[in-house]
């Protein structure tokens, strides 16, 4: 019985990346502090800090950010 495996060649077809300029930039600036949500403006800069971090660390920063927001969120749907 013989098994699919790779294409002849040994070679597989290249991996589309992002169009150019596709990296988001930091949020805007809203102006107003009053409609901002503390706990979603240090999960966003944890995010951003994350860049900096080892790739183990990366994933640590980007899960707590994450836990963050769907808390802050479930917060938020409940009033």
């Amino acid at each position: 019985m013989t098994r699919p495996g790779p294409p002849a060649g040994g070679s597989f077809p290249a991996r589309p990346g992002p169009p150019a300029g596709a990296r988001p930039g930091p949020p805007p600036d809203l102006g107003d502090d009053e409609t901002r949500h503390p706990a979603v403006d240090a999960a966003v800069r944890a995010i951003a800090n994350a860049a900096t971090l080892a790739p183990a660390d990366q994933i640590a920063q980007y899960e707590a950010a994450y836990e963050t927001l769907r808390e802050t969120l479930a917060t938020i749907d409940q009033t």
